[in-house]
This record gives C-alpha cells, structure tokens and sequence, in this order.
C-alpha cells in the first residue's frame, strides 16, 4: 500500500464490507469503522458470539447471503484495520473523530466509503412515547441481537416491505403477531407490478411473506389510519380506523415504521451537496452512478446515500471502491471493467425496482394534516405539532431551520435524527408550501448522542493552543 492512499470505510454493512473486500484485492489496507460490535449492519445483524441460533433462523430466506457477507469481512480481518464498537461522530479537515469506549481519537484518510446505512422514517402518533413503542428497526434489533420479543401481543404498524418481513421473522420465531397494519392499499401494490418485476426473485420473497402470514392466521389490514396508542404506563391497546369505521385492538407492544430514512448526517458534515429526492421524499447527497458525491475523495454507497436493500448496497458498496480506485492512479483493466459494467448494470435494475416500491407503499401524504396539535413530534425537546404550527405562524418562517432555532426541534439528543421527516411535513402543510421548500435539518456534529464529558473534553482548546 502506498502512503498517499489512506483509505477508510464507514460502515461494516453489505456496502462497506463489499468496498474493502475490493480494496483489499487491489492491494490496499482500508480501516474499517464500525458502529456495531460485529460487522454485518442492520439487515445482517450479527447476535453474540454466544449466541445459539441458526442463520436459517436469524435471516430466513437471506441466510445465504447473509453467511456470505459474513464469511467475506472473517477472511478480511487480516488484511483491513477493523474497529468495531466505534462511531464516526464527526468530520473535518480530512479526519475523523471517532469514539470508541467513551476515549475520542482522529483518523486522517485520503479517500473516504459512507455507508452508514438507514434507519426508520417515523411519524408519530397520538401515545408514541408510551412504554413499549418500537420502531421497526428496534424491534428487528431486539429479535436477532437479543433473542427476544419486544412484547407478548404485538402490532407492527406503517408501511414498507420492511412491515412484513419483521412480522414474519417475529411470527416464525413463535411471537404473538396481533395484527399488521399497512397504511398502503391493495390498489398500491397491484400498480406497482409491472415495475416490481425488475427484480422477481426479491417480489416473489414479498408475496411469500405476505401469503405465509395470511397462511398462519396473522390478520392483514391495508389502507389503515392510525389513531391513538392507548396506556398510561404501558401499552395496552392500538386504536386505528379504516373505511369501515374505527377498532381497537388489544396488545402490549408496537413496532412501527414507513419505509427507511437514510443516514445522511455525515455526508452532510463532510460538505456534500444535497437535492431533494422525489420518489423517497427526502433529502439526500448527490452522487454519480460510480458513487462519486460532490466532494473529492468521498465516496457515498449503500442505504445511506438513498434506501436501495441489501443486494444493491453491495453492489454499491463495490462500485464505489472500483471508484476510489480509479481516482487513486489504480484504473480496473479489462476483466475488471466488465464487472464494474455488470454492476451498472445491476444498480440501474435496482432503481426501477426502488420506484415499484414507492409506488407500492407510498408515503402517507394525509398524515400531517392529520396530526392533531397536541401531538409530541421532537420527544427529545417535547416539541408538538402544535407548537410547530404556531411558531411557523407567529414568525412567518418557511425554513425549518428557522422554526428550529425559534422552538428547539431537533436540537435534542437525536439532533433530529427522528424528527426532522415529522416537523417538515408539517411545517410544508401549515405553510402551504411543498415539502422540497421549507428545506431540511442541517447536519451537525456528534452525528449520535456521546457522553457529555466526551463532548466537553473535545469542544476544549488542544493543549498548548492558545485558549
């Protein structure tokens, strides 16, 4: 490895492990930094090392793939700077500044892999901060991470594939799955179709789902309006209408969830440009098909440059590296070049299919309008729509940045990591305007809560710089 190529990978999901599996083979040592304390990300999500379940139990139908990512990073180990249980909290001057067990410490790179994945897109309602209210995400967590359920009755309620595949690894696992509520409708999924069937291994996974759990008694619901989580200090009860009145439904727990936002709060550190996404009602970082983003030498791949699944992120995760590689003096040869082609190819696939999803379980467009005043969208500030609205009104601000500084949402913990999609879609609705208008959250740094001290002793002059 020469030393004027200091790559490093942020991210140990199938995009970041597939990356520095191709660095590796083209003689470079990359670090990789990884949030988690086994590689795999979210979707392959790896349980202790003492853990005893079965991958065919764990992942289902993706045991194979998710045992050949897995076995790919165990023969890496050797030949990459793995760090495990460490979090990229921030970026400046070509350096990271990491944490890992409450010690900070910086890492200069020359070319730089975000793969920092996604996480849920939430919107509230009415009780979501009663005790035993998951998102999607936590409760996938606590299923292969834990072994456990996240309560005895469950309801999983949103929209998005994810919906189903969390309630039938929570069925299969022996939970009581009291009902899935999708707020999409049957007509949503047969428009999708046509376009869906770009990728018809990954459709025919969605409609076995969907019959095996019809098959083993789970009730279905589509197009639901969820109303109110009913319990002072724990769930008791799910209250949600459709078109033929409303129900309650008795349970301990919810895991909720529309569709996966993509974390994007490092790119945005790092400078990248950012342009609203219309099929994923988002904000996210530009980049080229290599996954080139706006800023020389970083390099975007994976859910965390735009919600894509886990085999485009590997492909991603690849081309991106093939990427780095080219703009480092390292061009692919011939052999190489029909692999990267084979790769457009299959990432161009992909993006038709992403479309049929949108199409398939849209955004609920009615939810702010919906939201009642005195519902608590920021928890971490205690911040109501109500309150938004009334900011937005009394200031005449459009720019959620302004109403931010004015009432504090998304200035807590998170740093609007959960909020940021909830307070713009109604800031966008009070003031009439649409959602690309009102702007997004800018990103700020730690890009996730670290310890108070760690902060301080990092916001403190170096020693002998002068105060």
């Amino acid at each position: 490895m020469t030393t004027s190529v200091r790559p490093v990978i942020v991210g140990a999901g199938p995009a970041g492990i597939r990356a520095a599996q191709t660095l590796v083979a083209q003689g470079l040592r990359p670090v990789v930094i990884d949030e988690a304390p086994r590689w795999g990300g979210q979707i392959y999500r790896q349980p202790p090392a003492h853990f005893e379940r079965s991958k065919k139990t764990l992942y289902g139908f993706e045991a194979g793939r998710a045992d050949a990512v897995h076995s790919a990073m165990a023969q890496l180990l050797r030949q990459v700077d793995y760090r495990p249980d460490t979090l990229a909290w921030n970026a400046e001057g070509g350096q990271l500044d990491l944490l890992h067990q409450a010690q900070t410490s910086t890492i200069a790179y020359s070319h730089l892999v975000v793969a920092t994945g996604a996480t849920d897109r939430v919107l509230p309602l009415p009780g979501w901060t009663t005790p035993g209210v998951f998102t999607l995400g936590g409760a996938q967590v606590a299923l292969k991470f834990q072994g456990c359920a996240i309560g005895r009755r469950v309801v999983f309620l949103g929209t998005g594939p994810l919906l189903y595949l969390i309630a039938y690894q929570y069925t299969r696992a022996g939970a009581d799955v009291a009902a899935v509520l999708d707020t999409a409708h049957l007509c949503d999924q047969l428009a999708a179709l046509p376009a869906l069937m770009a990728q018809p291994a990954l459709l025919a996974k969605g409609m076995y789902y969907v019959g095996w759990l019809r098959a083993h008694g789970v009730p279905l619901h589509g197009g639901v309006r969820p109303l109110r989580i009913v319990g002072d200090t724990r769930v008791e009860a799910l209250a949600w209408a459709d078109k033929r009145g409303e129900h309650l439904l008795p349970c301990d727990a919810v895991g909720m969830g529309y569709a996966l936002r993509s974390e994007t709060q490092l790119a945005d550190i790092l400078g990248c440009r950012f342009q609203f996404d219309t099929l994923q009602r988002a904000w996210l970082p530009e980049r080229d098909p290599a996954g080139r983003s706006s800023v020389a030498g970083v390099y975007l791949a994976g859910d965390g440059a735009g919600t894509m699944g886990a085999d485009a992120a590997e492909w991603a995760g690849e081309r991106a590296a093939w990427a780095l590689l080219a703009d480092a003096g390292r061009p692919a040869g011939a052999t190489n070049a029909t692999r990267i082609a084979a790769l457009d190819a299959r990432l161009a696939r992909s993006t038709r299919f992403r479309a049929g999803l949108e199409r398939a379980f849209p955004f609920p467009l009615q939810w702010a309008a919906q939201a009642p005043d005195e519902l608590v969208v920021c928890r971490c500030e205690e911040v109501t729509a109500g309150e938004l609205r009334q900011t937005a009104t009394v200031t005449g601000a459009t720019d959620i940045n302004v109403v931010k500084a004015a009432c504090r949402v998304g200035m807590g913990r998170c740093q609007g990591r959960m909020c940021a999609a909830a307070a713009s879609e109604i800031l966008a609705h009070c003031t009439g305007l649409p959602l690309p208008a009102v702007g997004r959250l800018r990103g700020q740094a730690p890009v996730k809560p670290i310890p108070f001290m760690v902060a301080q002793a990092a916001a403190a002059p170096h020693q002998g710089a002068p105060a």
